[in-house]
């Protein structure tokens, strides 16, 4: 397993970190213990999760992810040699369940999610907390165009100054060691790195957003923010809901995929995506590769990647995902990938 600096935060993470937002949705309790031992026999000692998990999010399941480790935690201990991550859900995507729908990024409300979670994952601490989207309009899960925007209630947008000191004052009391971003823009992400300058404040260390060999917008200036501010991206979503591990080629759709699931995971099967996916399966196959390894091995020879995000409903999936960060793909198959990238740039934003 290789280590990389999160950020400039002085914590080595693996190159690799564990995604549990099926636990208590697709995997049982028993089963997410499973991989957290699995992920953790195999030098993974950083998970992340968040408020609102279980994916999709519902009210008699809201929180279970976070619970599934904190017993976990509690059946095990160790806590000291996990590097936990989670995230703070923001208003209008997280649904009225979480907090009864108070969830401004406002200090009040940041405590209140803060204990909440610290209470489900029974820790004192969490080594990197998230802002999961921003609280204004922005260009996050797959929305396209911004221009034309509807202008926001000032009321419901809360200045990321006083977001920054409420996280700050948390670092200070102990209860974070970290600060990230989670689908974040450029623009949000140098605001909060020149606000923390200017104020004297804690200064975010990582950026979690999409980024596989469907969605390579981060390097669209984001690449440009980790190479000289020292924030490094997060990768989630690597495998596009698995789409880039080649099992809905030709329509198939497998008894119990998320795709298949839960209708609402729509944003990589549109035609541009299938057609890049199925030009990345036959180069992958073309070179000895599965397609899995393909996306996963790129991802990782990213200079700006922090760790990439894995996520399995199985251990059959988890082995896979892990094993694929053993390859280092040649220059030629880097060329290959950049071929398809020109003929189909970026088709699930």
């Amino acid at each position: 397993m290789q280590y990389k600096a999160l950020g400039q935060s002085g914590i080595l993470v693996p190159e690799i970190c564990l995604g549990t937002m099926t636990f208590g949705e697709q995997n049982t309790q028993a089963e997410g213990f499973a991989q957290l031992d699995y992920a953790l026999a195999h030098g993974i000692n950083f998970w992340d999760t968040a408020e609102m998990y279980p994916v999709p999010p519902k009210p008699e399941t809201q929180g279970s992810t976070e619970q599934v480790i904190g017993n976990w935690l509690a059946q095990h201990g160790g806590r000291d040699k996990i590097i936990l991550a989670s995230k703070i859900a923001g208003p209008s995507q997280g649904g009225s369940q979480i907090r009864n729908g108070q969830t401004r990024f406002i200090a009040s409300e940041i405590e209140s999610a803060l204990d909440g979670s610290l209470k489900r994952l029974q820790t004192d601490y969490i080594d990197l907390y998230q802002l999961h989207w921003p609280q204004r309009p922005a260009n996050f899960f797959g929305t396209l165009g911004y221009g034309n925007a509807e202008a926001n209630d000032p009321r419901e947008v809360t200045a990321l100054e006083e977001t920054l000191v409420a996280l700050s004052d948390e670092v200070k009391k102990g209860r974070i060691r970290h600060i990230g971003l989670s689908n974040e823009t450029p623009w949000g992400t140098l605001k909060f790195l020149h606000l923390a300058e200017k104020l004297g404040l804690e200064k975010i260390v990582s950026v979690q957003n999409p980024y596989s060999l469907l969605n390579r917008s981060y390097e669209i200036g984001m690449s440009e923010i980790a190479k000289y501010e020292g924030v490094g991206l997060l990768a989630y979503s690597p495998l596009a809901f698995g789409y880039l591990t080649g099992k809905f080629r030709y329509g198939a759709r497998p008894a119990n995929a998320r795709v298949t699931l839960y209708s609402r995971f729509s944003r990589y099967s549109n035609p541009e995506s299938e057609w890049a996916t199925e030009q990345y399966a036959q180069l992958a196959e073309q070179h000895g590769l599965s397609l899995t390894q393909l996306a996963l091995a790129f991802i990782k020879q990213q200079f700006f990647v922090s760790s990439t995000i894995i996520g399995a409903t199985n251990l059959d999936q988890l082995k896979e995902n892990i094993d694929a960060f053993n390859i280092d793909l040649s220059a030629e198959q880097l060329q290959g990938i950049e071929a398809i990238h020109r003929q189909q740039p970026n088709p699930a934003p």
